[in-house]
């Protein structure tokens, strides 16, 4: 029976599915559905305007809104120069992250919060198209449409009761429309004062998050809980019409002249504290008005020594007496990695009599913040003489309207030539294979001039001026600045090498009349150099003249 009962069962499975495939099959064919219909195929060019977003939803909007302006060029710019934008927005980030974190921490218990890593990734954002508003303001509106999914790799250490816990973010995509205000807009270089950063809408934010290693997206509810938060905070924060401000120059300065000079003489440092390991010091001064972008002028390294002496003089151009102050920092130079700070102070200018030499001796602090307790140590002194002298009317041209207006040249210039007035300021990260002993080489139609000669340094500072008289204005003519470094003793192996060199055209100082720029240097790796050029005419309207034909 048993063998019987099994050969009914194969029969039974088999007529069964044979029966259930016919009738299947049967039910296929016959029965079709009755309310579909078959799909409506229209060209595109006779679609409505409506329905082709639709459509293609990843259309740029310089397609699809005529105010928007293909900007396919400044997407190739930012290819090429994502890995240093990079760095510097990374930068900027943490420098705008620090003084946030350091105020909200303590409400929450946290003993800090700092980036372990923070990089944007290999993947640059892309710029869809932007649109440029007129107004009749001095202001500058775009509104780009930006779309990055990016790469980024982000690492935020936290510390709480004794424990340090990470989190990680990765693959971030951000969709936002920002409108961006450059205002207001100055005759002083970038030609604008702040920018300010808003957003038209709500930016769509998507990014994984690893906590201690482990997805924490991967938690139900969390991802969309955390994606509207942050869309929620960022709307708070920087939604039009509110808005990120970011300073670039203060917009009082930028629009003022010059008012005066401020003649600044180093004259020593006393009981400066030892930064090197053997017990010694390398220290040099470093002076600027706060609120100027103009570079710092430096004094001469003093090796090995904590009392030292310059008497080295520098003006500096003032434009507001009244509110900037004289900003003074003392480093330790270093052979290789970076200048240790051994102190700093300020001295308001409003506190200098006009036309009245003072000397000022100064306690060198940690920082400018007065509750800061490290300032109760003793760093130093440094003793100055400082004198202001306010222009008067008649030093300066009827027409002068900014710092590159200069003095006509003196009586015996050429007719149709003039002057070229060269300042050889300073130099960085210079880079001698077998000593770095710098002096630099002008060459200007077979005239030739020599600077001093810097002992020891990869910083150089010259501060060495020399003048060309020519018969004509050099709208063709090229400076050769070149930097050698002799050895310190009686090198016979290496007596001289070549640190790098630059030619400077000099056609826009014919024009402009002053520039004052930094030069990378030709032959080295991170070599630069400021040169100030200024050009001196007997007659301002004869030069231009001159030019035009």
């Amino acid at each position: 029976m048993g063998f019987v009962s099994t050969i009914l069962g194969f029969c039974g499975f088999g007529m069964g599915s044979f029966i259930g495939l016919v009738i299947g099959y049967y039910l296929f064919i016959y029965f079709q559905p009755t309310d579909v219909k078959d799909p409506v195929i229209t060209p595109l060019a006779e679609q409505d305007s409506g329905n082709i977003p639709r459509l293609l939803p990843e259309i740029p909007l310089w397609v699809k809104n005529p105010d928007y302006d293909r900007i396919d060029w400044l997407n190739k710019f930012i290819e090429y120069m994502w890995p240093y934008l990079d760095k510097a927005i990374c930068k900027t980030a943490r420098t705008i992250a620090k003084p946030i974190i350091a105020e909200q921490i303590p409400k929450y218990k946290i003993e800090s919060v700092d980036f372990e890593t923070l990089t944007l990734g290999s993947l640059p954002p892309n710029l869809q198209g932007m649109k440029v508003y007129n107004t009749e303001e001095q202001e500058l509106i775009m509104e780009p449409s930006m779309k990055w999914a990016g790469n980024p790799n982000i690492i935020i250490a936290v510390k709480t009761f004794g424990l340090r816990a990470t989190a990680q973010v990765v693959d971030l995509q951000v969709f936002a429309n920002p409108r961006i205000t450059l205002k207001p807009l100055v005759p002083s270089f970038p030609c604008f004062a702040k920018i300010y950063v808003s957003l038209m809408e709500k930016p769509h934010v998507d990014f994984g998050l690893k906590l201690l290693g482990a997805d924490a997206m991967a938690i139900p509810g969390l991802y969309r809980f955390v994606q509207e938060l942050i869309k929620d905070q960022v709307a708070k924060m920087y939604l039009w019409p509110k808005a990120l401000e970011l300073t670039v120059m203060d917009p009082k300065l930028a629009a003022k002249r010059p008012v005066g000079m401020l003649h600044v003489k180093v004259l020593r440092a006393l009981k400066l504290k030892r930064k090197d390991l053997l017990g010694g010091a390398d220290p040099y001064v470093k002076l600027k008005l706060t609120g100027d972008k103009l570079p710092s002028k430096k004094t001469t390294v003093k090796h090995g020594d904590l009392n030292p002496e310059w008497n080295e003089e520098f003006t500096i151009v003032v434009k507001d007496p009244e509110s900037q102050a004289l900003e003074v920092l003392v480093y330790d130079w270093e052979q290789a990695g970076k200048h240790d700070k051994m102190g700093m102070n300020l001295v308001p200018l409003k506190e200098l009599t006009p036309d009245d030499p003072k000397v000022v001796t100064l306690d060198l602090l940690k920082s400018m913040d007065p509750d800061d307790e490290r300032n109760e140590k003793s760093r130093g002194q440094l003793v100055l003489e400082l004198l202001y002298k306010p222009f008067k009317d008649s030093e300066l041209p009827k027409d002068f309207e900014d710092s590159n207006a200069v003095a006509n040249a003196p009586e015996g210039t050429p007719v149709g030539g003039g002057l070229l007035v060269v300042i050889v300021h300073q130099a960085q990260d210079l880079e001698g294979k077998h000593h770095n002993n710098p002096y630099v080489h002008l060459v200007l139609k077979g005239e030739e001039k020599k600077t001093k000669t810097v002992k020891k340094s990869r910083d150089p500072c010259w501060e060495d001026e020399f003048e060309f008289m020519l018969e004509e204005p050099p709208v063709n003519d090229k400076l050769h600045v070149e930097v050698f470094s002799v050895s310190s003793m009686l090198g016979l192996l290496h007596p001289k090498e070549n640190l790098g060199y630059v030619d400077i055209g000099l056609a826009d100082v014919v024009n402009n009349r002053r520039i004052n720029q930094s030069y990378h240097l030709i032959d080295s790796k991170n070599g630069r150099i400021q040169i100030e050029l200024i050009w001196r005419t007997a007659s301002l309207r004869h030069t231009r003249s001159l030019l035009s034909i």
